[in-house]
């Protein structure tokens, strides 16, 4: 019998479905997935830890995950709308509001651990390109706690916020596997690291510089643009300071929750909201009724 090859044709191709739900929705990149949630088998079902970083139009998540056969735990989260506890009330989806989330996420775990003590990390910011090494205890070496930096479908272009927060855990004390050749200040020819570029993203030193050039260039646009930063009195010299502080304040009690001054709401009084905007569904008689009224309007017209 002849060799017949079985080509797919376009009838296979038409009928031809993606295999996961998330991926055909693009909500999940399948193959960097696979690659950060798979486990060597000789580790023993030691739980292999993902550093997530996803961002909201006000909100910055962060999340120390683990996947496990029933699906994913989260073990730690932090999120940047918990910043306003530090003392960082504006720009809570900028760079340095990103480097801050991720330096309380790092020593909000570890408190979490007990590791805090061991692993201080980069306890005055540098812009230096660090990575958290083992320390010596009582015990003998420990090694870091360590997770891998999952971006989810965000643009991993050089300078992104998604890099901010791995520098902030990895300044916190945890070690997250990277390079430094996607921070702000890389430059591509020399394959050097500017740490005083760095540096000033960390401390928000380029919203500084924009609010002093648009002050200068154009002051009803900064009015406009940093009506809330006016309100507070909070200038373009005082960022810096402001950042420092929040940096110390996190160090110093990571487990802080942010209270928002507005009362909250009862369990009633969300359902009386949500009523709002939930429409009732028209008997057949009172459909009726107001087609009448309509044909009525209609006649008179």
């Amino acid at each position: 019998m002849a060799f017949h090859k079985l080509v797919k044709n376009s009838a296979y191709y038409s009928r031809f479905q993606t295999k996961y739900k998330r991926r055909r929705s693009g909500k999940t990149d399948y193959y960097a997935r696979k690659r950060l949630i798979t486990q060597a088998k000789n580790k023993y079902n030691a739980p292999k830890y993902r550093l997530v970083v996803r961002f909201t139009n006000r909100d910055i998540i962060t999340q120390i995950v683990t996947s496990e056969i029933n699906g994913d735990k989260v073990f730690c989260a932090a999120y940047s709308h918990e910043l306003r506890a530090y003392g960082i009330e504006h720009g809570l989806t900028n760079w340095a509001a990103a480097y801050a989330t991720g330096l309380l996420l790092a020593r909000r775990v570890l408190k979490k651990l007990g590791l805090d003590e061991d692993f201080t990390g980069v306890e005055e910011a540098d812009g230096e390109y660090t990575l958290t090494e083992a320390a010596e205890t009582d015990d003998g070496e420990r090694r870091p706690f360590k997770a891998f930096l999952d971006v989810g479908l965000a643009r991993t272009s050089t300078g992104a916020r998604v890099f901010a927060v791995m520098k902030g855990a990895s300044d916190g004390g945890i070690l997250v596997p990277h390079s430094e050749n996607r921070f702000p200040g890389f430059d591509i020819e020399s394959e050097e690291l500017d740490a005083e570029t760095l540096k000033k993203y960390i401390f928000g030193g380029h919203v500084a510089e924009y609010m002093e050039t648009l002050a200068d260039d154009d002051e009803e646009r900064y009015k406009s643009q940093f009506v809330k930063y006016i309100e507070d009195d909070v200038e373009a010299d005082a960022l810096e300071d402001l950042y420092s502080e929040a940096h110390k304040a996190i160090r110093e009690d990571p487990l802080k929750k942010y209270e928002s001054d507005a009362p909250k709401k009862s369990k009633d009084e969300w359902k009386k909201e949500s009523r709002k905007y939930r429409q009732t569904k028209l008997t057949l008689e009172q459909r009726q009724k107001r087609v009448q009224e309509r044909i009525a309007e209609l006649r008179e017209e």
